[in-house]
């Protein structure tokens, strides 16, 4: 029986599985034990695909990697990827990943965040990436990730410039899809993970990998895709429902 994850909290349901990280002590910061557990739910989902939510805890998302950890990391842990890896796993995942962002997301935790498909947040969330003031770089996705998602800009001044982002700043940067209170992040999350559940699960797994493919690959790849669709018994039986109801 695998152990049971010691730096996260794991609550498993049909259609999502919720990890909260765990490290109150150190601000959630990602150690390899983390990364170690992270990829253990990455494998189980990938197996049986359900979407994803990751959450912090006692107000902070993630502060970063391990500093203590990282100081002793060599250059071939650097090669090695640790996080990159990770986070390339996470954001592969067949099906959607939400990031629930209550306060800071610094560093590594701004780019677990960043890896997500939906990120959304509190007052108090916060995106920073202050690599370079630690004499290494953000080399576990924010350096393209960053400025694919708010503009290039924008993505230097927090990857060059130490700017940290606040909710707003994020919200307006279309970081953050949508900024709630603290109270009510969590029933945001899942009313948004209902709305998935409730879609087609081989649309919407063929939708996220099509959307992450090569422009070169469009059309083509788009009418492959189409073509398994159209013949399954999914899509007939979810087109039945819908012309029974509009005859209501």
């Amino acid at each position: 029986m695998p152990t049971a994850p010691e730096t996260l909290l794991v609550t498993r349901s049909d259609d999502r599985v919720i990890v909260q990280l765990n490290r109150p002590a150190v601000r959630n910061a990602i150690n390899q034990q983390m990364v170690d557990e992270l990829h253990r739910v990455c494998a189980e989902l990938e197996v049986q695909p359900r979407i994803l939510i990751i959450t912090g805890s006692n107000g902070v998302f993630a502060s970063g990697a391990d500093i203590a950890e990282l100081r002793e990391r060599t250059a071939t842990d650097a090669a090695a990827g640790i996080n990159t890896l990770l986070f390339l796993r996470i954001a592969e995942l067949p099906l959607p990943v939400i990031a629930a962002v209550d306060g800071y997301a610094l560093g590594a935790g701004a780019e677990l965040a960043y890896a997500a498909d939906f990120r959304i947040g509190t007052h108090r969330a916060k995106f920073g990436n202050p690599e370079t003031g630690l004499g290494i770089i953000a080399a576990a996705g924010a350096l393209w990730r960053l400025p694919q998602l708010i503009g290039e800009p924008l993505a230097k001044e927090v990857l060059l410039g130490g700017r940290v982002l606040d909710a707003d700043e994020a919200a307006a940067a279309h970081l953050l899809s949508r900024v709630v209170d603290p109270a009510d992040l969590m029933g945001v999350v899942h009313k948004i993970a209902d709305q998935i559940a409730s879609t087609s699960a081989a649309a919407t797994i063929q939708t996220k990998a099509l959307m992450r493919m090569d422009r070169g690959r469009h059309p083509q790849a788009d009418l492959d895709a189409q073509a398994v669709l159209f013949d399954s018994d999914d899509k007939r039986a979810r087109m039945t429902a819908f012309l029974e109801r509009k005859k209501k």
